[in-house]
């Protein structure tokens, strides 16, 4: 078949990989794309969110499936043209996307569902933004409603801060969710959707925090390891009875079936399992780890999800290493990044065993050198029999790699490979009373 991937970004240098090696693909294009994506394939400059625009490109193509990247054309109804023209789509309509367009919207889809959530108010002004972080205290969650590129979240214990970033929310003529918080460890799943059956994949962990130890404003991500060997035995099959599947069967009740991935950001919680956000694609940098793995063809596993066969795959295959992704980021970013700086050393990074390199903000200046064109430059993702080998070799890669002003954490998966994962201790009858309370959990007040 031959693919036609959307997205500028580390996510899709992963996707075009992972389609590159799978043997049913026999041709990937790639729009906009960046430096290292077009290294492999070849790349089309255009508005990624403009569906007329990636129509005409992929009718020019005379392609067999599109693969959306990122959010911002879901949610600019990229994905509906391309049906409407009759493509086989790989990501969800407007209408779906909006679990990830907003947040308010997917606290009502969870709530419909019975999915445990977070207790939630949604928030038009500074008094109401006020009332509700006084309901629920601090630490203090505050959500921009709308799309923020994974840094619409501020966790603080500082009132005033809460207040600030919810402010310059409504400024931007946006709303705010404002959220209890949640204790216990983190975890991704990505799983797959044809609008019916579901499919998860390995679940991962990622790092938002900018600085070591969680310190430091969100980003989009600093990195992530896949799989995870602390997390509690049957958490995916939990995760897919009790958030995927309801969720999936609500959005097709309410006529607006999802065929894409639903990104399932999870806590897991002294009071159980809970959901912090849904997103409506693949997670970057998750996703830069999680396909490291995969070993089922990846663009015959997205064809099925588009033409709704999802129910007829076979038990997907992962090798069995561990994946370590670690991100590098631009100087000044999360703020401004510096971009134009030249990147040296991914070409030895890349001659690594078990190690390659994804590009993300890079792109090739008038002399054809590489340069810095984004925040997250790019990932060193490793591969080995164990988290420690993973690591070891990731920031093996990573010291090879040249960019000035360049940062990057020094401790992702570093609790993991030492055992040092701390999770909630949770009574029977606390845990069991967690179960049924799941719809009452997932209450949104206006």
């Amino acid at each position: 078949m031959k693919v036609l991937v959307i997205g500028p970004g580390g996510r899709e240098h992963a996707i075009v990989r992972g389609l590159l090696a799978d043997p049913y693909v026999h041709e990937v294009h790639a729009a906009p794309g960046n430096a290292g994506i077009a290294a492999l394939v070849p790349t089309h400059q255009l508005n990624a969110n403009d569906p007329e625009e990636v129509t005409a490109l992929a009718r020019k193509l005379d392609v067999d499936l599109v693969v959306v990247g990122p959010e911002a054309p879901l949610v600019a109804g990229v994905s509906d043209r391309l049906r409407e023209a009759g493509f086989p789509v790989f990501g969800p309509s407007r209408e779906a996307a909006a679990l990830e367009g907003s947040k308010a919207f997917a606290k009502q889809v969870m709530a419909g569902a019975g999915v445990p959530t977070a207790m939630a108010k949604v928030a038009s002004n500074i008094g109401e933004a006020a009332e509700a972080l006084d309901t629920f205290g601090a630490p203090y969650v505050v959500k921009d409603d709308g799309l923020a590129a994974g840094k619409g979240v501020v966790v603080t214990n500082d009132r005033e801060e809460a207040l600030a970033h919810a402010q310059s929310c409504f400024e931007a003529g946006g709303e705010v969710v404002i959220e209890e918080f949640l204790d216990g460890p983190e975890v991704s799943l990505f799983v797959l959707s044809d609008g019916r059956t579901v499919v998860p994949l390995a679940p991962a962990q990622d790092f938002k925090r900018i600085h070591d130890e969680d310190e430091g404003p969100n980003t989009g991500g600093m990195g992530a390891y896949s799989p995870l060997s602390w997390a509690p035995e049957g958490l995916v099959d939990e995760v897919i009875s009790r958030v995927a599947q309801p969720t999936i069967d609500e959005m097709a009740h309410r006529g607006t079936p999802f065929v894409g991935v639903l990104y399932c950001g999870l806590a897991l919680t002294s009071r159980g399992l809970r959901v912090i956000e849904f997103n409506a694609r693949f997670g970057d940098p998750e996703t830069q780890a999680v396909l490291a793995r995969l070993r089922t063809p990846l663009g015959g596993l997205l064809m099925a999800a588009a033409k709704g066969q999802l129910a007829s795959v076979e038990t997907l295959r992962w090798t069995p290493e561990t994946a370590v992704a670690v991100v590098l980021a631009a100087a000044n970013y999360p703020d401004t990044p510096r971009t134009n700086d030249r990147i040296r050393g991914i070409k030895k990074a890349n001659a690594l065993d078990g190690v390659h390199v994804l590009h993300a903000g890079t792109a090739l200046d008038e002399e054809g050198k590489l340069v810095s064109a984004g925040g997250r430059v790019l990932a060193v993702v490793g591969l080995g029999e164990d988290l420690v080998e993973a690591r070891e070799r990731a920031y093996d890669g990573m010291a090879l790699i040249q960019l000035e002003g360049g940062q990057y954490r020094q401790d992702i998966a570093a609790k993991a490979a030492w055992g040092k994962v701390e999770l909630p201790q949770q009574n029977a009858s606390r845990q069991a009373a967690s179960r049924s309370a799941a719809s009452s959990t997932a209450e949104e007040t206006r």
